[in-house]
C-alpha cells in the first residue's frame, strides 16, 4: 500500500513539474520570441516613457480628441463608474428589456452629441463587453473628424487621411468591420498639432 502510494507522489511531482512548471516556461519563452511585442503587453511607448497599451482602451473625453467606446467597468471598492479601470474589466451585463441599459445609451447619447452629429453608430453609445475595448469602427472615428477639426484648427481632409492611415482592415480580410485604435489615432492627432 505504502509503495502505491509513494508511486503516486512521485507521479504527481513529476507531472506537476513537467507540465505545471516546463510547460507553462517554454511556451513563455517562445512566445517572447516569436511575439516579443505582443507577450509584453503590446505597450506604446513614446520617449521612454510607457502611456498605454494598444490592447486597452483609454478615456478620451476632452476637446480635441477622438472619443472611444463608452466603458462600464466601476471601481471595485466603490462600486462607483470607473471608466476604462483595467484592474476591474467587465462589461455592465444588462440585458436588452432592462431600463438601465436605455438610461445608459441616452446618457452616451446626450454626452457624444458635441462630438457626432446625426445618427449614432452603436460602437459610441453601447460599452462593450469587456468594458477596454481600445477600437472603434472606421465610420465612427470619420462621423467625429468634423468635431475634432472644429476642436483643433486642423483641416478636415487632413484628419481624414490620418483616420485612414490609421484604419485596420477585417481581421484576415474576412472578419469584422474596419476598425481605427483611438489611442493610436489620438497619438498621431497630437503629432500633427506639434508640427
Amino acid at each position: 500500500m505504502t509503495l502505491s502510494i509513494w508511486r503516486n507522489v512521485r507521479l504527481a511531482v513529476t507531472l506537476f513539474v513537467i507540465l505545471g512548471l516546463a510547460y507553462s516556461l517554454v511556451l513563455v519563452g517562445i512566445g517572447q520570441v516569436i511575439f516579443p511585442s505582443q507577450a509584453q503587453g503590446s505597450l506604446i511607448v513614446r520617449h521612454g516613457r510607457i502611456i498605454g497599451s494598444s490592447l486597452i482602451g483609454q478615456n478620451f473625453s476632452g476637446p480635441g480628441y477622438f472619443h472611444g467606446r463608452p466603458s462600464a467597468t466601476v471601481n471595485a471598492v466603490t462600486g462607483k463608474p470607473d471608466p476604462y479601470n483595467a484592474d476591474n474589466s467587465s462589461g455592465s451585463n444588462l440585458g436588452p428589456t432592462n431600463p438601465a441599459l436605455l438610461a445608459e445609451i441616452k446618457g452616451n447619447i446626450a454626452a457624444q452629441r458635441g462630438q457626432v452629429s446625426g445618427p449614432m453608430p452603436g460602437n459610441l453609445v453601447e460599452s462593450s463587453a469587456s468594458g477596454l475595448d481600445p477600437e472603434i469602427t472606421l465610420q465612427a472615428a470619420l462621423m467625429q473628424v468634423p468635431a475634432v477639426s472644429r476642436q483643433t484648427g486642423i483641416p478636415e481632409a487632413t484628419l481624414r487621411r490620418l483616420v485612414a492611415k490609421e484604419a485596420e482592415g477585417p481581421l484576415l480580410g474576412l472578419y469584422g468591420p474596419w476598425r481605427v485604435n483611438v489611442l493610436e489615432l489620438n497619438l498621431a492627432l497630437r503629432q500633427i498639432e506639434r508640427r
